[in-house]
């Protein structure tokens, strides 16, 4: 008896809960949250800025040598004839690899290549390979083509 008399209770207590009206609730928002909420997308705007900076794409590697002396006078080469394009020296032992360039697409890698090998700065052994690029911040404010 006791039991039906508390399922019943529970029966009728959540269907008078269920029919609460609240049309005549009003919710008052603090101002302050709006600042809250700017300020964290600006924190969130500098956290992942790097991530977005370094994307997939292409480079062109020029020379592959264990001579490092070799490397860095290819490195001032290209500094000179090409400002525009970042030379990068890696270390892969024993070699030192020169990759040239933070191209987007293969085409822009491919039309470097061939301004490359028309200044004969660089004889031979000169291809375009994939890497992940450094873009620009002017290249940040346009999102990069999937």
């Amino acid at each position: 008896m006791y039991k039906f008399l508390f399922v019943s209770l529970l029966f009728f207590a959540q269907r008078g809960w269920a029919q609460v009206d609240t049309s005549g609730v009003v919710v008052t928002k603090d101002p302050r949250i709006d600042s809250l909420v700017r300020r964290q997308i600006a924190a969130n705007e500098l956290a992942t800025r790097e991530s977005r900076r370094n994307v997939p794409g292409f480079r062109i590697q020029v020379m592959n040598t264990p001579d490092r002396s070799k490397i860095y006078d290819a490195k001032a080469k290209v500094y000179e004839q090409f400002p525009d394009w970042k030379p990068y020296v890696l270390y892969q032992a024993p070699n030192y690899k020169l990759r040239v360039g933070d191209f987007k697409t293969e085409d822009e890698a491919n039309a470097a290549l061939q301004q490359l090998q028309q200044s004969k700065l660089f004889p031979e052994g000169m291809y375009v390979i994939r890497a992940i690029i450094e873009l620009k911040l002017s290249d940040l404010a346009t999102p990069p083509n999937p």
